[in-house]
């Protein structure tokens, strides 16, 4: 049975190789992805292995400029670590956020991970953390020195002048060398300052403190006896642990998030492997199908129903190790290219081989030939119970009415079940109800996938009539033949119906809350511009001094962020220390009751639900404890209703100043006389001395800073689901070329009564263009469902919420299907308007 199977595979090589294709793109994705997670993986822990190969103990405190209560570790304790019996070297770093502009004045790297330091050289004048390539680390007040990459963009050269911003005023410093890392953040595509140690304090913690402290063992010492000894002398809070322990943390922790990273895209290569199994399943139908009189000589001959089942699962296993072993190589050509990709777009990944592990190896094989034997495992099954008399005496082996009256039943029940469910939970909403909907997502689109040979033939008998006066004779035989096999237009039309289930619900959801989100931004800000970190850090209060100076600003507003505690159990409430007068110029501020301009007065407003939940109403009087734990009492004087871009209490800047020691400043809005432009931002800029980690936003801006992210997740969600849909479209590539070689005789017929070869094509284009079309529109309609039920369950938690039908999109959507129904037929029609009639005719 072995060689009939393989003597089948290899004569049929033409008709599988739609089936090799999707099985090889399915097993490319799981493959590809478990290479590059393990690439990375492996790249990140010998990095963090390396990085603290010549630690012995790390010290970790949690000091903060301006934190007088949490000390860092100061030199006396310093010295007195280094006169540890097996210390050879320790060595003090402090760090915080450090900005440098590139050419054109913009900030170079993201923010978070733009990072500035101190230069500690030990006896020979080096840093061991830092490798020179140009120039020496600064000694003196002045000078800064820059990792190579940052150094190359902003096109700096040793001695000139670099301008380095902080958390406050920007400043010039000369650029006394140019080194090369492995610090994490540079890797990330940031950026390294390093100053010299005792500007480095001043800048991020106190004269003579370090915030961490590295040592370094000599040959013999034990690491573990010197963290021993090291633990005492540390200052309250100090957390000590070996170079080793923290390795081992960092490397779990790169474990952690490769671990989401696989998980989501293992998801998607499922899915597209889940498409895949309608193509294998329909392909192997027709083959059998168009075997009939093959296998049933076999039964005649002797061979069992077993026997034939197991055959026609050894072609399978065959198709699919062929399949697997090419989807292999192109996985990890992928990963390998995957890397290439990241280093060009500017993520750095640390140097390292590709590495293919034994795991990856087996999923890869194990998904290619289970998913191709598990697809064949239902057509098998049907050709082994062919009676042999039965099949010699039928080319095609029809379905009984009974089976199709079973199927549909069964899928009816499955679908309302799955429907039932996606509407309670969307009725339920929060995150319950949105894993009711997922398991009702699953019944629904199954039961569905169950009914689509009975759907087919109402929904292409709506388009038939239109069908036959458009294209006349070749569009009426189209519309014939689609319906002519409906399980065979359904397992085609169900791959393309899965795939754009997904991207339609994903569109909409995504357009709904970038709409709602949009809708919130527009209705709470009135300002022109906000000011903030481009580190995400707490602006300076000169930045607020000079930016109320500056010319045009109308109104200027922080939003410092406050924690004062109240009532009994002292609840912490968070606050916005304001602008009294200037607040609602920049705020789109809705009073229920009081007034806003008694904040002038030194009285607070509240936003009426947190009123509500506490009892207070206009006029009352609150004690509170602020965090330097002195007590205020503070009048209500007006109530809002909440904005989402404010603290619940709104509290004047005059009675925030005595109690925070920190300006904890997370924005500045700005209203300019005018309005937002060219002349305004430029002014404003100016006003911040030209900072480029200050970052000014106007309101497109704002929107497009919180809508964003969606727009980029649905961009993400597409590709990833690019390869179902290109599983879909093989489907319909194979099911055409299929039934053209099955009609060979029909297609001979009607080229011998008149039909010519231009009517041949346009038949099976229209074919292939109902079929998808089918698909599109189930897929678009469930997926329209699923949409609306994902974000009603989460209406409750977004201001604004409405649903938004993106009817452009859906548009969209059904038009590519009809393309993708023209371009899969491309192959198909010009082999069937090729056949020589008389050959076709005598055709069995």
């Amino acid at each position: 049975m072995f060689r009939t199977a393989l003597r089948n595979v290899l004569a049929h090589k033409a008709r599988l190789l739609m089936t090799v294709l999707a099985v090889m793109l399915g097993v490319a994705f799981v493959s590809g992805t478990l290479v590059f997670t393990d690439t990375l993986g492996n790249a990140f822990r010998n990095q963090s292995a390396k990085s603290y190969a010549d630690v012995a103990v790390a010290v970790t405190t949690w000091a903060e400029r301006g934190d007088e209560e949490t000390p860092g570790v100061d030199e006396a304790t310093l010295k007195k670590i280094k006169e540890i019996d097996g210390v050879a070297e320790v060595t003090g770093r402090v760090s915080g956020f450090a900005g440098v502009a590139d050419t054109k004045g913009k900030l170079i790297g993201d923010g978070w991970s733009n990072t500035g330091s101190n230069f500690s050289p030990g006896a020979g004048g080096k840093d061991a953390q830092y490798t020179f390539t140009d120039g020496t680390g600064p000694v003196r007040a002045g000078q800064i020195a820059l990792d190579q990459e940052t150094a190359r963009k902003g096109e700096y050269r040793v001695g000139g002048p670099v301008r380095v911003a902080t958390n406050g005023p920007v400043k010039e410093y000369t650029l006394s060398g140019v080194f090369t890392t492995e610090d994490g953040a540079v890797n990330a595509g940031g950026s390294l300052v390093l100053f010299d140690t005792e500007v480095a304090q001043k800048l991020y913690l106190r004269p003579g403190e370090f915030k961490d402290v590295t040592v370094t063992a000599a040959a013999g010492a034990s690491d573990q006896q010197l963290l021993k000894a090291v633990k005492p002398l540390l200052p309250k809070y100090a957390e000590a642990k070996t170079g080793t322990a923290l390795a081992d943390e960092e490397a779990e922790m790169t474990e952690t998030g490769l671990k989401s990273l696989n998980a989501m895209l293992l998801a998607f290569a499922a899915i597209a492997l889940f498409v895949g199994v309608f193509l294998i399943a329909n392909t192997f139908t027709m083959l059998i199908a168009q075997r009939t009189k093959e296998l049933a000589l076999m039964r005649a001959v002797g061979a069992s129903r077993r026997q034939v089942k197991r055959a026609i699962l050894l072609e399978a296993a065959v198709v699919g190790l062929i399949a697997s072993i090419i989807g292999f190589l192109l996985g990890v050509g992928l990963a390998a290219g995957l890397r290439s990709a990241m280093g060009m777009l500017g993520g750095k990944i640390p140097a390292g081989p590709l590495v293919v592990s034994p795991t990856a190896v087996a999923s890869a094989f194990a998904v290619g030939v289970l998913i191709t034997v598990f697809a064949a495992w239902l057509p098998a099954r049907r050709a082994a119970k062919i009676p042999p008399v039965a099949a010699m005496s039928s080319v095609h082996a029809v379905a009984t009415t009974k089976s199709l009256v079973v199927r549909n039943s069964i899928g009816g029940v499955i679908t309302l079940l799955g429907s039932a469910a996606v509407v309670a939970g969307a009725a339920q909403g929060d995150e319950n109800g949105r894993w009711v909907i997922g398991g009702g997502a699953f019944l629904a689109l199954t039961g569905v996938i169950v009914l689509i040979p009975l759907l087919s033939r109402p929904v292409i008998a709506l388009v038939r009539p239109l069908l036959r006066r458009l294209f006349g004779v070749s569009g009426k035989l189209a519309a014939q033949n689609a319906v002519r096999n409906p399980r065979r237009t359904g397992a085609t039309a169900s791959a393309l119906a899965i795939g754009l289930t997904l991207v339609t619900g994903i569109s909409v959801l995504g357009v709904t809350l970038g709409q709602a989100i949009d809708k919130m931004t527009t209705d709470n800000i009135r300002a022109d511009y906000m000011v903030s970190m481009a580190s995400g850090d707490a602006l300076d209060e000169t930045a607020l001094t000079a930016l109320r100076e500056a010319d045009g600003v109308a109104a200027a507003s922080p939003q410092r962020s406050v924690w004062f505690y109240t009532g009994k159990d002292e609840e912490a409430v968070s606050a916005s220390g304001v602008t009294p007068g200037d607040v609602e110029k920049v705020f789109d501020l809705k009073t229920v009751s009081g007034s806003l301009s008694s904040l002038k007065d030194g009285e607070i407003a509240v936003d009426r639900e947190t009123a509500k939940s506490h009892g207070w109403k206009t006029g009352d009087s609150v004690p509170v404890t602020f965090q330097d734990e002195k007590k205020e009492t503070l009048k209500v004087g007006a109530l809002y209703e909440g904005n989402e871009f404010l603290s619940p209490v709104l509290i004047p800047e005059a009675v925030v100043d005595p109690h925070e020691t920190l300006s904890d400043i997370r924005e500045i809005w700005l209203t300019m006389d005018g309005g937002a432009s060219d002349a305004n931002e430029a002014a404003v800029i100016d006003a911040l001395g030209d900072n480029p980690a200050m970052s000014v936003v106007d309101q497109q801006g704002i929107r497009d800073m919180f809508g964003g992210f969606i727009n980029t997740a649905l961009n993400i969600m597409y590709g990833l689901l690019a390869m179902a849909l290109v599983i879909a479209v093989l489907g319909v590539v194979n099911t055409l070329a299929m039934s053209v070689f099955e009609r060979q005789q029909e297609i001979g017929m009607l080229r011998a009564i008149g039909l010519d070869r231009r009517r041949v094509k346009r038949m099976i284009r229209l074919e292939a263009v109902v079929i998808s079309l089918f698909g599109a529109v189930v897929g678009v309609t469930l997926g329209t469902f699923l949409g609306w039920a994902i974000g009603k369950s989460l209406s409750a938690s977004i201001p604004g919420y409405a649903l938004v039908v993106p009817w452009d999109r859906l548009a969209l959507f059904l038009v590519l299907a009809g393309l993708v129904g023209v371009l899969a037929s491309l192959w198909p029609a010009r082999s069937g308007a090729k056949l020589n009639m008389l050959t076709a005719i005598k055709t069995e």
